[in-house]
């Protein structure tokens, strides 16, 4: 057997270090180039979490983002998400550098793709779900200190307004659906909210498609091409 080439040896040096990596098709004739972005565990934000936590540091996606837009070499995003959702202003963060890039997007959530996961996965061009799939739409919830004043709450109602602006702005849910989701009662046992299992997402307007790798793959080259044509 062969030995690596320096460009695998970099390659798989990236996927372990990152998660990330860049696909590359050529299709009759057409090349094209598909960065792969990988949201998995939880989104981290200005705290560290702890070293056994799997987590996905914005400080580390952000200026790829930024590379990937100003990149010619770049014709499109595939996300994949695994995430139980994590920091507000991270999660949010993310979600506005992906629908803001010109070059398109696909998303895909496998296994999860939970709380601030939820307007990650909507930001894209086209959206994807297994259909074992799940999504948790739920309350804005905070840890520390919290003062019982009336600012305090309208603070909150501020932060959920933006999660629900944002996640209806790139999806076909409406707005009173998604607060009736996120306030249900019936359906977690610690805590408000509802979870959507593959078609259920597609039925809620949440996701575009069931749809796996395949599908996901396809649809980017799809949308890459026509960039270029």
């Amino acid at each position: 057997m062969s030995k690596k080439t320096e460009e695998e040896k970099h390659r798989d040096e990236r996927i372990e270090e990152t998660g990330q990596i860049t696909l590359s098709s050529d299709k009759d004739g057409v090349c094209q180039r598909i960065h792969l972005l990988t949201i998995i565990g939880e989104v981290e934000g200005h705290d560290n979490l702890n070293g056994s936590s799997k987590t996905t540091k914005y400080e580390h996606v952000l200026p790829q983002l930024a590379a990937i837009e100003d990149s010619k070499n770049i014709d499109g995003l595939l996300v994949l998400l695994n995430t139980m959702g994590g920091d507000v202003e991270a999660g949010l963060a993310i979600a506005e550098m992906i629908a803001s890039l010109s070059k398109p997007s696909v998303s895909l959530v496998l296994g999860g793709s939970h709380s601030i996961g939820v307007p990650i996965a909507v930001s894209t061009d086209y959206s994807y779900i297994v259909p074992s799939g799940t999504m948790v739409i739920h309350p804005v919830r905070m840890s520390g200190t919290v003062i019982g004043a009336p600012q305090t709450f309208d603070y909150f109602r501020q932060i959920q307004d933006r999660i629900t602006g944002f996640i209806c702005r790139h999806c076909r849910a409406e707005k009173s659906r998604v607060e009736e989701m996120m306030m249900n009662q019936g359906m977690l046992t610690k805590d408000l909210g509802t979870i959507l299992v593959g078609e259920d997402a597609v039925r809620e307007g949440i996701i575009d498609e069931v749809g796996g790798i395949r599908e996901a793959v396809k649809k980017i080259h799809e949308l890459a091409g026509r960039g270029k044509s």
